[in-house]
């Protein structure tokens, strides 16, 4: 028997300063917090489009907390997954403007962009090809440079979060 999950839901991360890393979240996915619990200085937190209670959890565990070492033992990133490849370049630009981006690559079906939070957490910022053009990326994950350009020039306008965004066709509004 396994377990029925149909998506990840929301992630929780430990971060040295709350209020620093809800500045950072809001800033650059403009998440709103919708609930704090004071006595864990915790606050969970939604996307705009987000049909969910919450998408990402903070819990504050103070300043002299020492990080996670790079590529030991834990989780390596979260990622983000946004409707268009145009909704991808608008992410590339904000995280530099935020001095968190960190790279970007074509993993074949899906176009990737990279960066961290204020304690290096690092996240994806990710758009999925339509299913019907995954091809030959079906059953790959390569990990190939993105030509930002050529892929907004093929892709623009196309959104494939369909099912994801309240309000969508395709979710049944």
């Amino acid at each position: 028997m396994t377990i029925a999950a149909v998506r990840l839901n929301h992630a929780v991360l430990f971060v040295s300063d709350l209020e620093r890393s809800l500045r950072f979240w809001a800033g650059a996915f403009g998440m709103e917090v919708v609930a704090r619990e004071l006595r864990a200085n915790a606050a969970f937190l939604r996307l705009p489009r987000s049909g969910n209670h919450h998408d990402l959890g903070l819990f504050g565990i103070g300043a002299g907390a020492p990080p996670r070492a790079r590529g030991t033992v834990g989780l390596y990133h979260l990622a983000w997954q946004v409707d268009t490849i145009d909704e991808l370049e608008e992410a590339r630009r904000t995280l530099a403007e935020l001095g968190a981006f960190t790279g970007e690559s074509s993993h074949g079906a899906t176009k990737s962009v990279y960066g961290i939070d204020p304690d290096d957490n690092e996240f994806e910022v990710m758009w999925m090809l339509p299913r019907e053009a995954w091809g030959e990326y079906e059953n790959a994950a390569p990990v190939d440079r993105l030509d930002m350009a050529a892929e907004v020039q093929r892709w623009s306008g196309v959104g494939t979060a369909g099912r994801l965004l309240p309000g969508s066709v395709e979710a049944g509004a």
